[in-house]
């Protein structure tokens, strides 16, 4: 049996709002992500999520069924609407930034995408030698989402260029706002009054993707950037999608090089005294999800936590 105190679960949200990519009934998100968070507080023991990997991997004990929560991407709603949360239950969180983002230097290519598929006046589109309809709002989300996984098989420069095409062809109405949905620098300065911050790479390339020098480059400027900006110790990295296709031997040695400390997967787990600093699981949650269900989730993953 695990000892009380032995283990910790990572939970990980993204937007609150619904988003081009993440659609959504307005105002669920909101009162699901408060659901959710009271939840947490009465069914587990919420942690700070660096200091708890740091007890955790030195033999410190943690609190029993240590629950640590994190946002990815930098989305405004995460200070709109998740700070506040956060501090009113007084929940300690994380969120994984992008500094290419921060900087406008570049968009995030999904919600991009999204915006140009469900804004296309385009009446059909011809992708991997097949011609696809857009009849409809419901129907231009279906081929996105294939869209999106195929993209996500090539490096960040072949994916830009590809959107690039594809925004021509589907002709949406108007442009992608980027600040819109997402923080400036300023925004996330403000942000630290309620999360530490974490690094999510420079340009959310996904990192097996890329060479081994590219990695390198881009986690070393990503927490340069968020340190020397932010005035943060930038010890945690959130690989972008985060499964096991999405990083390699070389993305964690050049996390090493870069001085993180750890780095988070969205692979399912839990993380024990003998994790793998690189490939501390995740658990990916929605902000939509049900209470009744979501409580379902958090009770099974505590049950899991001291389980033999």
């Amino acid at each position: 049996m695990l000892s009380a105190g032995a283990n910790l679960i990572v939970l990980g949200w993204h937007n609150v709002r619904p988003t081009w990519c993440f659609p959504a009934a307005p105002g669920a998100g909101e009162k699901g992500l408060e659901q959710q968070f009271k939840m947490l507080r009465t069914l587990a023991n919420v942690v700070p999520l660096e200091s708890a990997l740091r007890d955790l991997t030195e033999g410190r004990p943690l609190p029993p069924r240590a629950v640590a929560i994190t946002f990815d991407d930098g989305y405004a709603d995460n200070l709109e609407l998740a700070g506040p949360i956060l501090r009113r239950l007084g929940l300690p969180a994380t969120c994984f930034l992008v500094p290419g983002i921060l900087n406008g230097d570049t968009s995030p290519w999904w919600e991009r995408l999204a915006y140009a598929f469900a804004e296309a006046t385009a009446d059909k589109l011809e992708w991997k030698d097949a011609i696809h309809a857009l009849p409809d709002r419901a129907q231009r989300y279906s081929v996105f989402k294939r869209v999106a996984e195929d993209l996500k098989l090539v490096d960040r420069h072949e994916r830009d260029a590809a959107i690039d095409d594809l925004t021509e062809r589907l002709a949406p109405t108007g442009t992608y706002d980027l600040r819109s949905q997402f923080l400036d620098w300023d925004g996330a300065r403000k942000l630290q009054e309620y999360m530490t911050i974490g690094s999510h790479t420079m340009y959310h390339a996904i990192l097996s993707r890329e060479s081994a020098q590219a990695q390198h480059e881009d986690l070393a400027e990503s927490r340069r950037q968020l340190r020397d900006k932010l005035g943060a110790d930038i010890d945690v990295l959130a690989y972008p999608n985060g499964k096991k296709v999405d990083y390699t031997a070389d993305t964690i040695a050049a996390a090493e090089k870069a001085g993180y400390a750890y780095s988070i997967t969205t692979r399912n787990g839990r993380t024990t005294r003998d994790a793998a600093p690189h490939e501390i699981p995740r658990w990916v949650m929605n902000p939509h999800r049900g209470p009744v269900d979501f409580a379902k989730i958090v009770k099974h993953l505590v049950k899991e936590r001291t389980a033999a």
